[in-house]
């Protein structure tokens, strides 16, 4: 043991010497000389990895512990991810799109009181604009989404259509994202849900980190059971509650978006502000009865709630009789939901936890590259309307996005070969308004009332057809930055 103990340092030694040599144009921005970008020569990506020596030891003492399926390390992360995010706990998933599926699926279970769970035919409220699997589940598990239109600027629904999207008795949750690191108007929407009882469920894949005015820190004139208490958040992190104090001293309270629903979502893809290769997680806010049914649905729709490796959590396995199973089958085996197998590997959740110690500068870089893009770009109004911040909002930051003007005299699309020609990457919004994706056009045809549209949609379509984003991610240096601006400058100059 002693032999292996120092070949495994002599390991760890190493892996970070190679990560060293090998990985350097994955460290972030601002520790990489400006030297070493070319301009038109080196890619600039619109997002991408950032990390260094630390995630992959990380990833290599995993391996070498070669317990590979979710353990320790997974249960370390979740409970971590929860803390960061101040609520009950995070469940890992192997991608933000099963985190979605789960999420809703969740939704849907007979272990829900019936007047609160998603049935077939049941309306789910949701963005026009955006990606894909935030609504594919609600397709999925035969509910009907309910489409509603985007303000341009923001990205984010129209709230003044919500409640003509509201059909009592059949509308059920509202389940949306907060596009491109800018929270949606989580008063209005959260307002909108209290009042009808619904669910809500925050995609908060593409936005971890980014913050919601909740009000001040003195809730003195709030209900709190009868006790004045206040509330102050000050930087990332779980919300403390105090005795409340003076008016006087009252200081904005802000909320991480992710928080303000009854179940929310993360996506670990590499473009996104984590990385853990793949992966994903649903994060449980309040209702702990909901993180029983995320993990049955997460884990073949089984009954029993022990951790891999772990046997008669309960305490009475060979205890249960359910459907019409004989008494005392074995609990490990009863299944009360159709479920998947979405688990992640505990590798994979090694690499996060080395992450999330990096997430507050990870954010931050993002929220300084925007500004240094708009500023930089201001000059050009007169052809693009930029992306605004929702109002109450501190967004983190996914992606710089310009909405070409009507009167602009060039094309979205001669701007992103533009773009490309110099090796510079950008991507429109997604999906653009799904319903006029394939997939939900052949769902229209063959299905005809499968999906509601809320009005003619016209902000979802101009989201698809002038907008286009380039990146803001940690990995970028500020010559990178200047490199785009002037690129899109001299594209202007060129028409």
């Amino acid at each position: 043991m002693e032999d292996a103990e120092k070949l495994r340092e002599e390991i760890t030694r190493l892996t970070r010497q190679y990560t060293r040599l090998r990985h350097r144009a994955s460290l972030p921005g601002s520790q990489r000389a400006d030297s070493e970008f070319a301009p038109g020569v080196t890619s600039i990506p619109y997002a991408g990895r950032v990390f260094d020596a630390d995630e992959v030891e990380a990833a290599v003492a995993s391996s070498l512990d070669f317990w590979l399926t979710l353990g320790a390390e997974g249960d370390a992360f979740e409970k971590e991810l929860a803390t960061y995010l101040g609520i009950k706990r995070s469940i890992l998933a192997n991608s933000g799109s099963s985190a979605n599926l789960l999420a809703f699926s969740a939704l849907t279970s007979v272990k829900l009181p019936p007047e609160r769970r998603v049935r077939r035919g049941d309306e789910v409220i949701t963005a026009a604009a955006g990606f894909p699997t935030t609504v594919a589940p609600i397709v999925q598990n035969g509910a009907v989404p309910v489409f509603l239109d985007s303000d341009p600027l923001t990205s984010n629904i129209d709230v003044r259509q919500l409640e003509e999207a509201y059909t009592p008795g059949k509308t059920k949750a509202v389940m949306m994202a907060h596009t491109l690191g800018n929270p949606f108007d989580i008063g209005a929407v959260t307002d909108f849900c209290r009042r009808h009882n619904l669910w809500l469920v925050e995609d908060n894949c593409d936005a971890l980190g980014a913050e919601y005015l909740k009000g001040t820190n003195d809730l003195s004139t709030e209900d709190t059971g009868g006790t004045e208490m206040k509330s102050r958040r000050e930087g990332p992190g779980p919300q403390v509650i105090a005795p409340s104090v003076s008016s006087m001293d009252a200081k904005p309270c802000y909320g991480l978006t992710g928080t303000f629903g009854d179940l929310s979502t993360q996506s670990f893809y590499p473009p996104h502000h984590l990385t853990l290769g793949e992966g994903g997680a649903v994060n449980i806010v309040r209702n702990m009865q909901l993180k029983v049914l995320v993990e049955s649905f997460r884990d073949w729709g089984r009954d029993c709630w022990c951790a891999s490796g772990k046997d008669d959590t309960c305490g009475k396995r060979f205890g249960w009789r359910l459907g019409e199973l004989p008494e005392g089958y074995d609990h490990k085996y009863i299944y009360s939901h159709l479920g998947y197998n979405m688990k992640p590997l505990d590798l994979q959740a090694a690499i996060g936890r080395a992450q999330l110690k990096k997430l507050p500068a990870f954010i931050q870089a993002r929220r300084e590259n925007w500004e240094t893009l708009r500023q930089s770009l201001a000059p050009l109004e007169e052809y693009f309307d930029f992306m605004q911040p929702t109002p109450r909002s501190r967004p983190s930051w996914f992606g710089f996005m310009l909405l070409r003007k009507a009167d602009a005299p060039f094309t979205r699309t001669g701007l992103a070969r533009f773009l490309e020609s110099r090796k510079i990457g950008c991507r429109m919004l997604f999906g653009g308004n799904l319903v006029r994706q394939p997939a939900f056009m052949q769902l229209a045809q063959e299905r005809p009332g499968a999906f509601r549209v809320i009005g003619d949609l016209p902000g979802a379509d101009r989201l698809m057809n002038e907008s286009l984003f380039v990146g803001v991610y940690p990995g970028l240096t500020r010559a990178m930055l200047d490199y785009i601006a002037e690129s899109i400058h001299d594209f202007v100059k060129t028409k």
